[in-house]
């Protein structure tokens, strides 16, 4: 169904909304703006700005629906004879060695990893986006496989699953702040999932595995 008038009017407000917050919590730190002043900066009303962001973090995380479902993306996706971790892993690779922004190798990502080490409730709400997405990823491991209530690989498979995609997401974090080119970056962290790859036990690594045929 093609998106109507009424639709893409909010989609470009919200956009509006998010793009000048974000620039103002890069230049000032997301502690130091108010909604007020966002709502000035953006010539609407504070009124409006909650009405599209509940709360100021929102404005700044923005996209972390699309972050929340990645793996649960990865794992319905994934080709036959592929199994969850094999889905997860080809998926970043593909990532990484695109120099994709998905995963933070571009331009401006320091300057957004930045935003975030200053601000202890953008640090609460990325742990808890990281923790609806482990969630997440957990029930997508049970749909996929018919895991009974009380089976516990799934909790298992997906912290481990989890835990790969957040120790890649935090090295690049932390070299983009560094300084360092985004396709130097992407080298290493292929290095670094094959290693993550290799201290993945059997179980995890063949978890969910789709039938050949």
């Amino acid at each position: 169904m093609a998106e109507g008038l009424r639709e893409r009017k909010k989609r470009r407000t919200r956009q509006h909304l998010s793009d000048v917050a974000t620039w103002l919590f890069v230049e000032r730190g997301f502690d130091a703006v108010t909604i007020a002043e966002i709502a000035e900066a953006a010539d609407v009303s504070a009124n409006t700005v909650y009405n599209y962001f509940p709360a100021k973090e929102d404005l700044f995380l923005d996209r972390s629906s699309g972050v929340i479902d990645r793996l649960s993306r990865y794992v319905r996706g994934r080709d036959k004879g592929e199994s969850a971790a094999d889905a997860v892993l080809r998926e970043l690779r593909i990532q990484v060695e695109g120099v994709s922004p998905t995963v933070g190798l571009m331009d401006g990502y320091a300057s957004f990893m930045r935003v975030i080490e200053g601000a202890d409730s953008l640090k609460a709400r990325l742990w808890h986006i990281g923790q609806e997405a482990q969630f997440h990823l957990e029930g997508t491991l049970r749909e996929e496989t018919g895991a009974d209530p009380g089976d516990r690989l799934p909790v298992l498979v997906a912290g481990q699953l989890s835990w790969v995609h957040g120790a890649l997401m935090a090295y690049i974090g932390g070299e983009m702040v560094a300084g360092r080119a985004a396709n130097e970056v992407s080298r290493d962290a292929l290095v670094l999932l094959d290693e993550m790859e290799g201290l993945l036990g059997g179980k995890v690594l063949n978890y969910a595995r789709r039938a050949a045929a």
